[in-house]
């Protein structure tokens, strides 16, 4: 999402998110109960193969430590591999907290969801009935919420891109990402275009604290995190991380090839499009609402966000699409998050009811040049026979 070289490049995930980002599902999978250490475990040799994956990866890619969840009807598995810190001794657990970048837009796409389940926005609305001033406003939430709005990144803005790489820790403003943005073109005229854009759900959280009239952190909490007991998932507001954490290594700001350490950055940088930190029992939990729609969304908008994928404009194509804060490739459905020091996953495959779960303490490319999470993922499904 924010990661890497991506970052000066408005973050230009556009065809790499929708086509390796996306994955689905229903029926038993990610239950709450998932997470219990009494659920049924996958037989050995599956769980020796799938842990090799994390193990190779651990040897190719360059960070500190990673862990993983999947879940089928057979049972569940959950592997680690390095440290929590880098020289560190202390094995990742699914306890330990990290930063889940873009997986904060599926939370954002479902609060959005709720409010037009509630009347209180609808879909059609301009943006610019509750954020003015940016350019394209005239674009729906829809719009916003889908990618077509043609509103650029405010990761364009090589002014706030070197500002922040260079004081990552400096607290930032929905309302300053977002001036960064007025000063740029749009990419296209809404609807005429797909192009990924965190400044669409930064936007799209100031359209909720508007509706709701309470502080995003208070609607995260009361919307998602409390009735979903994740308690352990916050919207932070300050560079802490919640002991015990996983570190997370970047080359983003950095001069040479020695990574810097990115577990303190402020995840204010990246607002409703990603600033949760959560743990991998919590993403379990929201996997399995964010599938099914349990507990956040009533059937018929659990339905809406199935049918939001797009099949066009290109990059979307009839098996690979982007929705409402979701996507779906080839019968996969869900998001990947990208933010300095670390990646994640979330997929779900409707058809077998598996869900893949991926938390890694980097935001550096394989030599292939995907992500470590989607590096990962596609090393289970591939474990899987999937």
């Amino acid at each position: 999402m924010f990661g890497r070289k991506k970052m000066c490049a408005a973050v230009a995930v556009t065809a790499a998110l929708l086509l390796t980002g996306c994955a689905g599902g229903s029926g038993g999978l990610a239950s709450p109960s998932a997470a219990s250490p009494t659920a049924h475990a996958l037989p050995a040799a599956q769980a020796s193969a799938l842990q090799k994956v994390l193990d190779d990866a651990h040897g190719t890619l360059v960070f500190p430590g990673a862990i993983a969840r999947v879940i089928t009807p057979k049972g569940e598995w959950t592997g680690a591999v390095g440290t929590t810190a880098a020289g560190g001794r202390t094995t990742p657990t699914a306890a330990d907290h990290t930063r889940i970048g873009s997986l904060t837009k599926t939370m954002t796409a479902t609060i959005l969801l709720q409010l037009v389940s509630e009347g209180k926005v609808s879909l059609d609305d301009p943006l610019s009935k509750y954020v003015p001033g940016l350019p394209n406003g005239d674009a729906t939430l829809r719009q916003v919420a889908d990618m077509t709005s043609g509103i650029p990144s405010y990761t364009l803005d090589a002014q706030i891109t070197d500002r922040y790489l260079a004081s990552p820790e400096e607290p930032w403003t929905p309302a300053q990402l977002l001036d960064g943005v007025k000063t740029l073109t749009p990419t296209f005229a809404p609807g005429q275009g797909w192009q990924y854009s965190n400044s669409n759900y930064v936007a799209l959280g100031e359209v909720i604290e508007k509706v709701t009239g309470q502080p995003i952190a208070q609607v995260f909490q009361q919307r998602i995190f409390g009735p979903l007991g994740m308690t352990q998932s916050s919207f932070p507001s300050t560079t802490d991380l919640p002991e015990p954490y996983i570190s997370g290594v970047t080359l983003q700001g950095v001069d040479g090839t020695i990574p810097r350490d990115a577990a303190h950055f402020s995840p204010t940088f990246a607002g409703t499009a990603g600033q949760v930190v959560s743990t991998l029992d919590d993403m379990t939990k929201w996997a399995h609402a964010l599938f099914t729609g349990d507990k956040v969304l009533t059937p018929q908008m659990q339905q809406l966000r199935r049918d939001s994928i797009l099949t066009s404009p290109p990059p979307n194509t009839a098996t690979a699409g982007y929705g409402i804060g979701i996507g779906d490739r080839n019968g996969w459905w869900g998001h990947d998050g990208d933010i300095p020091g670390y990646t994640t996953s979330v997929y779900h495959d409707y058809g077998s009811d598996v869900t893949i779960v991926v938390l890694v303490g980097s935001d550096i490319d394989a030599p292939s040049g995907q992500a470590p999470a989607p590096y990962i993922f596609a090393g289970l499904v591939k474990a899987l026979g999937q």
